[in-house]
Order: structure tokens, then sequence, then C-alpha cells
């Protein structure tokens, strides 16, 4: 961190120097002033804010799997300079094996010293970094994207998408490449109607219940399925929750995602494992065969809010509810 330092006050010391020179550079009859745009983005606190951006950002620092995701859809790839291979999902590996691509940390915890050495104009981020927001912004603009669950996944996705796609003129590319999950969806909804569920995540050996305020709210609040533990508010990883609470509520559906198997913890305990006991066994939905281990689970825990990642996590809803 002490080297970090060092390298981002001389940056900083050189960027000053650079801004006093400014005036003679902009005079000069050679030399077009860069333009600039003003996008929608979010604040360390979460708070929506305006952030100036550089238009067609040459250089991009990308630490978020939604965004990383809309630049290949975009066909913007060639402008990734680094990406968090700490984190990623299939569709995204060649990204992360290219060793032109500089390794920036992972989603959670940011390389300094490497994103000041990929010499980003921009820095994308999801809130998990958002600690280190202020510190980020110092090396170059950065962009938040993110999931509001009350707006809803789809909606998340196209602001996100069309946040990216604003920077480089692309705006009318968006809809095209969501065309269709609105039908989709309705579709889903319709195979969901009058049916309940408890949506559940295990991670550590433990079960946990989820409310509408987190993951896996593309199910309730778009689906449609009636979350017979709606009410809670949902913490990181969920509610701890107890098998005789799901023996209790009985719900017709159950939606499990694996935690452990999203993140690749070594020796954890398989979903199926922890839930599959005597007194889940008692339900109706292990009965009617509608326990529902989401296929994806590296997709739904890290990279909800693009474009694959939505067609990806649609087509697990799909593959249950459409065939059922």
């Amino acid at each position: 961190m002490r080297t970090f330092t060092i390298i981002l006050a001389a940056a900083l010391a050189a960027l000053s120097l650079s801004a006093c020179g400014g005036a003679a550079q902009a005079s000069s009859p050679d030399r077009e002033p860069a333009r600039t745009i003003r996008v929608e983005s979010y604040d360390g606190e979460l708070n929506p804010i305006e952030v100036a951006l550089p238009y067609a950002p040459e250089r991009l620092a990308v630490l978020d799997l939604p965004a990383l995701d809309i630049l290949d859809n975009l066909g913007l790839g060639d402008h990734v300079v680094g990406v968090a291979k700490g984190n990623s999902v299939d569709f995204l590996r060649d990204y992360m094996a290219d060793d032109a691509i500089r390794n920036l940390g992972t989603i959670k915890e940011a390389d300094l010293e490497a994103i000041m050495s990929a010499e980003p104009d921009v820095i994308f981020i999801g809130s998990r970094l958002a600690a280190q927001y202020d510190t980020l912004r110092r090396i170059a603009p950065v962009i938040m994207l993110r999931t509001d669950p009350e707006a809803g996944v789809l909606a998340s996705t196209r602001k996100n998408a069309e946040t990216v796609a604003t920077l480089f003129g692309l705006e009318n590319e968006v809809e095209a490449k969501l065309a269709g999950y609105v039908t989709r969806i309705e579709t889903l909804k319709a195979a969901a109607a009058g049916q309940s569920a408890v949506l559940g995540i295990t991670t550590g050996g433990a079960f946990n219940t989820l409310g509408n305020d987190g993951r896996l709210s593309l199910i309730s609040r778009e689906i449609g399925f009636d979350n017979l533990t709606a009410a809670d508010t949902t913490a990181s990883h969920g509610n701890e929750a107890s098998f005789e609470l799901l023996v209790k509520l009985n719900p017709d559906y159950l939606f499990i995602l694996d935690r452990d198997a999203a993140i690749a913890a070594e020796g954890a305990q398989l979903a199926r494992d922890i839930i599959e006991n005597e007194l889940v066994k008692k339900t109706a939905a292990f009965q009617n065969g509608r326990i529902v281990y989401l296929n994806q689970p590296d997709i739904w825990y890290t990279a909800e809010g693009g474009i694959t990642a939505l067609h990806l996590m649609l087509q697990d809803l799909e593959g249950v509810l459409l065939t059922d």
C-alpha cells in the first residue's frame, strides 16, 4: 500500500503539472479538445450521481462482470486493458485467459497498483467495491453499475447497458440486444401464476432464505412467484432459517442458489446434500420434484445485471418451468 501511495501521489503531481500547461495545449490549432459527456452512476454511498467522462474512452479497467458482459455484447472488448481475473463466468473466460489484459484483482478487492499501471481512461466497478470508490476515482473516472431489485433485473440490465453504450454512441444497440426478454419473462410469468415459492441460498453448510430485495428477486418480482419469505429484509447472504420453517411454509417450489459452488469454495458441501434431508422431503416442493438448484449459480451470484447473464438466468428458469 505504501508503494501505491507513492505512485498515486506522483501521478497526481504529474496531472497537476499537465493542468498548468493545459492552456498552451488547448490553444494549439492542431489539437482538438477531447469531448466530455456525463452519465448517471453511483458514489461510494450508492447515491445516484452524474460522472463526467471522456467520450469513446480508449482504455477500460473493468472490475465488474455485468460491465464486462455488456462491453463484450457491444463489441467493445478491444478497449478492455484490465479485468478482475479473480472472478469469472464461462462466457467471459477469454478475457481472463488473455495475457495482454492485466489482472486487476477481484470484484471485491481491487489491486490499486495494477490499475494505476493499466492507465485506464475509465474504471468500471460494481457495488462490492463501493468502499474503494473514492480511492479509485483518484486514478480515473469511475462508473458503478448495479441491480435495483425494486426496478427489476430487466430494467436494471437495460439501464446498465444504456450507461455503457452512451460512452460510445451505441444507445441504439441496446434494445436490439434485449429484444425478446420481455416476452420470455411474460411466458415464465404465466407458468408461475398462482404458485408459491421459497427463495434460498446455501453457504457454509447452512440454508438461508431470501426476501424480495436482493438475490433471486427476478423469480418473485418479475416472474411472479409468491415468495413466502418476501417480508424478510435480505442480509448479504440471506436470513438464517430452519428446515422446520420450510415444512411449515410448504412452498410449491423451492429455488436454491448454491453460493459455495458460485465462488468455487474448496471442500464445500453441495446444496443438494444440505437441502434434501428428512424434514424437507415432507414438503410439496420435494414430493413434486420442484426443488430447483439453479444451474449456473456463479452467474446468479456475480454477474446479474449483464445482457448475456440475464439470458442465461432466464434459460435456467425456462428449463424448469416450461418443461414441467
